[in-house]
């Protein structure tokens, strides 16, 4: 997410000007949109035209609108999110108190008004912004000549690097070019985690792969920073840790965050804590459905009542 302009006073009432740049971004922005918001964005609306002969004719022109939310909807398929409400503002094309539903997708800048600003949603704009500082667990997850480099925070996770190269097969008495291709695969991928990954916040970096990649991966790895004196992955060789995936795919992650031997090491991180919600929620849907809720509605009444034990 980019953070274009930020106007809020002291009192907690003003706007923010955000761009959606990833998919996660959109999440993001359904979070923060509520109904009584006010929402600015370009949109498409059909106008109809009368000439002076009467005849009519419908053409598509695109505007800017304010509207004030009344419902949202987000749409995870096409990644868009639709805030439907009246239009406050004067326009050319569109009367005061007319509906209207403004689509709000990637890459479209929009303007957000609340009329008090709360310390979450402060808190998740600065999350969206820059999720780096937040994305305190690190992964790798590869196989022969393919490599995903991800941070994973409470909410998402982030691709941040992809490395594909070609892998000759080995052939009977000549292995030579194999070798050399996965040596220049291992020095991109260490050269990636050295880019993307900022260890003074990350308290563990996951390294996952089917086989031996991983451990061959690893002891090139670190071969390669004694040789070079590289400080930074030396002194953060602890942080380390090898896991098996059943692929190189990024899909793969979620096996590997539910693996027993792992969440115990990783029970520090956001992340971590995240998932074990998650399990314990469907555990408990399962075991005693009775005290499981969830939804907007149920919970409005658990909180009312002030009978929930977990949120």
């Amino acid at each position: 997410m980019k953070l274009v302009h930020k106007d809020i006073d002291k009192h907690g009432t003003g706007h923010v000007v955000l761009v959606p740049e990833e998919a996660e971004d959109m999440w993001h922005a359904y979070n923060l949109v509520m109904v009584g918001d006010t929402v600015k964005s370009t949109t498409i609306r059909k106008v109809q035209t009368e000439s002076s002969t009467g005849s009519t004719t419908s053409s598509k022109v695109r505007t800017m609108l304010t509207i004030a939310v009344e419902a949202i909807d987000f749409d995870t398929q096409a990644c868009v999110l639709r805030v439907k409400g009246r239009n406050i503002e004067e326009n050319q094309y569109v009367k005061m108190g007319a509906y209207h539903t403004l689509d709000l997708e990637l890459n479209r800048k929009f303007t957000l008004h609340k009329a008090e600003w709360d310390s979450v949603a402060l808190e998740r704009i600065d999350q969206a912004c820059d999720p780096t500082q937040n994305a305190d667990l690190g992964a790798v997850v590869m196989q022969e000549g393919l490599a995903y480099i991800c941070l994973i925070t409470s909410s998402m996770t982030l691709v941040r690097a992809k490395i594909d190269t070609i892998i000759p097969r080995k052939r009977k008495g000549q292995c030579s070019q194999h070798d050399k291709a996965m040596t220049r695969f291992y020095d991109q991928v260490m050269q990636g985690v050295l880019r993307h990954i900022n260890f003074d916040v990350v308290k563990c970096i996951l390294v996952a792969s089917p086989g031996f990649v991983k451990d061959q991966f690893y002891d090139f790895m670190f071969q390669e920073a004694l040789k070079s004196e590289n400080r930074v992955l030396l002194d953060n060789k602890p942080k380390f840790l090898l896991t098996h995936s059943s692929s190189g795919f990024k899909h793969s992650l979620k096996e590997v965050l539910q693996d027993p031997s792992v969440t115990a090491r990783l029970s520090d991180t956001k992340a971590a804590s995240e998932v074990k919600a998650l399990q314990d929620f469907y555990a408990m849907m399962q075991t005693d459905p009775q005290r499981a809720f969830y939804g907007s509605e149920a919970i409005t009444s658990c909180i009312c009542c002030e009978c929930f034990e977990r949120l």
